[in-house]
């Protein structure tokens, strides 16, 4: 570890165009890297969040949400490819449900707000120069989406990744590509401003960007938040959602005690040892679920008095320079999350809203159940549930993880879960149409052979086919 490797990394990212803001950023990481500092938060410095006001409560005039709707963006991060199931191009080309895919129904979401409130609210992408394209394409069968001059998009920068044993930017000639990585989430403020954006927007009165992940359709803008920071003069707000066994592994809210500021400790900053206090649900009542409101002239006096560097606290990822290759080289990358910025801004809130503005798809599990008659699609194009209950847990095994494979294995629709508690399945499976669950469903496959669900079957309990 010497300055010659964090030399290397920057003439590299400088030889690729990348903003000399980032470069700053780097930089500050490497050094925080090089000390040894880790990024965890041990749970002796923080206690819980405590009581935060709810969306539910809040209350604003039509005329006030049209307003702070007005001076609003909606940005959404897009730079996934959703390689985990087994895609090459953006996550968010993948079709959802009723033909429609993740950029289809986002559009659709902001144009309808747009009519609601009689306003021009920009939808704008944060992309990786491989999604870019796609996604642009994708974007101009909407002729009314663009606002004005300002761009449907931005991209996110981009940083080397580093040898684990000395810290210098990775060689990889089987493919070059591999070498670098996105710096984290956590890169939006930056490169929002390094693109020129950031001036762009408030020289046109945008006061307000709501920022959220592409893959979660519940996080839709909603107007009585922005409302309610200009009445309050909050700079930045971060959603939570009560938390579950299911959202153990989930980062989550807490204070810091040495000054009372609201901090965001995700599973990679637990320090080891101490992953029982961090799945605690009954210390820590609520997740965080990554949307977030930011005020733009805040955040751009803030990187103004720091030259570009937020500070946010750095995620040490140890992975190999070849995902798909575990005996590749060892790198670390280099990360941060931009829920973290919570911390920076003095007066951030945190707020917590209904479980149906965190809908994320992470894999097949949970866009089976986005397909599913559990939900619709309303007028507005927001994800509903058409009951009351609880969601069925849903457990498909390795057959179904890529979407090749689960299209293949459910070529007329997904079951009916309705009336289901919950639906795994083991084995290679195909289900016909109009196949109903009941309770807790259990479908296996006889043999190590194909099986097959016949067309209008009703399943209950444990099924072997």
């Amino acid at each position: 570890m010497s300055d010659s490797g964090l030399q290397a990394a920057t003439t590299r990212m400088r030889d690729r165009g990348i903003d000399e803001s980032a470069i700053r950023v780097f930089g500050h990481y490497y050094r925080e890297l090089e000390a040894g500092t880790t990024g965890t938060i041990p749970e002796a410095s923080i206690e819980p969040l405590g009581s935060t006001p709810a969306l539910s409560d809040l209350t604003a005039t039509e005329a006030e949400r049209a307003t702070a709707l007005s001076h609003t963006v909606v940005i959404k991060l897009n730079g996934g490819l959703g390689t985990s199931m087994g895609l090459s191009g953006p996550k968010t080309a993948l079709e959802v449900r009723d033909g429609l895919t993740f950029l289809d129904i986002i559009v659709r979401q902001v144009l309808a707000l747009r009519r609601a409130h009689g306003v021009d609210l920009p939808l704008v992408l944060m992309d990786s120069f491989r999604t870019r394209e796609e996604s642009l394409g994708a974007l101009a069968a909407y002729d009314e989406l663009p606002v004005g001059d300002l761009p449907l998009d931005f991209l996110q920068n981009a940083e080397p990744k580093l040898t684990a044993d000395g810290l210098d930017p990775v060689d990889w000639p089987d493919d070059p590509t591999l070498e670098w990585c996105p710096p984290g989430h956590g890169d939006i403020y930056v490169a929002l401003a390094s693109s020129g954006l950031l001036d762009a927007l408030r020289s046109k009165g945008f006061r307000y960007a709501f920022l959220s992940n592409s893959d979660n359709l519940g996080a839709t803008c909603e107007p009585e938040i922005p409302a309610w920071m200009a009445r309050e003069g909050i700079p930045y707000v971060a959603e939570v959602c009560p938390r579950t066994i299911n959202d153990r592994k989930g980062g989550h809210l807490a204070r810091r005690r040495a000054d009372g500021r609201i901090v965001l400790r995700d599973s990679a900053m637990v320090v080891p040892g101490e992953e029982h206090f961090f799945a605690d649900n009954e210390r820590h009542r609520v997740f965080h679920a990554n949307n977030l409101w930011v005020d733009l002239d805040v955040l751009d006096a803030v990187l103004t008095a720091r030259d570009g560097v937020l500070g946010l606290p750095i995620i040490v990822n140890r992975k190999t320079v070849d995902p798909s290759r575990k005996d590749s080289t060892k790198v670390i990358q280099i990360e941060s999350a931009m829920g973290a910025a919570i911390e920076t801004f003095e007066g951030s809130q945190a707020l917590l809203v209904p479980r149906s503005r965190f809908r994320p798809v992470k894999t097949t599990n949970e866009l089976l159940l986005l397909r599913s008659d559990l939900f619709d699609i309303d007028a507005a194009y927001d994800i509903v549930p058409t009951g009351s209950g609880p969601e069925p847990l849903v457990d498909l095994d390795g057959h179904y993880t890529l979407i090749d494979d689960f299209d293949t294995r459910f070529p007329r629709g997904v079951p009916s879960l309705a009336a289901a508690t919950s639906f795994r399945v083991t084995g290679d499976v195909t289900f016909g149409a109009d196949v109903v669950c009941a309770g807790d469903v259990v479908v296996s496959a006889a043999e190590d052979g194909a099986a097959f669900v016949e067309d209008g079957a009703r399943l209950t309990g444990t099924a072997t086919v």
